[in-house]
């Protein structure tokens, strides 16, 4: 089942800047080969199911192995079965109308 998923991803314990375990989620979320986008807040991902949930817990691992004793993580996904659709069509179905 293709989701188009929205990931936020915390390591919690390891003090107030997490940039440098985002940098390494960020490297791993790249290096899937799926379709992303980082935001401020987090990355969304287009993919089959499984290949989403194969890669947060490859992130949670890699966060494990760095030490991190607990992450956060929080993952809001959406499905559609009436056609395919990717994150550059909902953006598109959002861009202005012509008014005439």
């Amino acid at each position: 089942m293709k989701i188009i998923a929205d990931l936020t991803i915390v390591p919690m314990g390891v003090g107030p800047s997490v940039s440098s375990y985002i940098r390494d989620i960020a490297d791993i979320i790249a290096r899937s080969g799926l379709t992303h986008v980082m935001h401020a807040n987090g990355t969304n991902i287009e993919g089959e199911m499984a290949d989403v949930t194969a890669l947060v817990e490859a992130c949670c691992a890699h966060l494990n192995q760095r030490g991190v004793e607990r992450v956060f993580c929080t993952l809001v996904f959406s499905t559609r079965t009436d056609k395919p659709q990717t994150m550059a069509d909902k953006l598109a179905s959002l861009a202005p109308r012509d008014p005439s």
